[in-house]
């Protein structure tokens, strides 16, 4: 079963870590992502730009709206997420704990809908 694991973190305050930190930081999510291969739970991973290169698009009452941003504003933002395949929501948020990013930040796991 193949779940999302939602990344959120405070980007501004991740811009303000200074280089090397945040390549130690960077060093620990490419172990992560080693440690899921091994497991054989990784499926894929991305990270994303800021939210000031989101846009979001609605359709309210029939038009067309595009507007700057994220939908919600919040404290955290979506940076990044992994795909991974596990056994349960158990097993997945197991996986989740081990993520580094979950130092710094909140994951959200949630299971794919299977549509027949």
């Amino acid at each position: 079963m193949n779940f999302l694991m939602m990344l959120y973190a405070d980007e501004k305050a991740g811009a303000a870590i200074p280089h090397a930190e945040m390549t130690k930081a960077m060093d620990l999510m490419y172990a992560y992502n080693a440690s899921l291969e091994k497991a054989g739970a990784f499926v894929s991973t991305s990270g994303l730009t800021p939210t000031t290169s989101a846009r979001t698009v609605s359709h309210p009452d029939g038009a067309l709206r595009v507007e700057d941003g994220p939908f919600a504003e919040t404290r955290e933002q979506l940076g990044g997420f992994y795909i991974i395949k596990a056994d349960s929501i158990e097993d997945a948020v197991r996986l989740a704990a081990l993520c580094p990013a979950a130092q710094w930040g909140h994951i959200e796991v949630r299971p794919f809908a299977h549509f027949e």
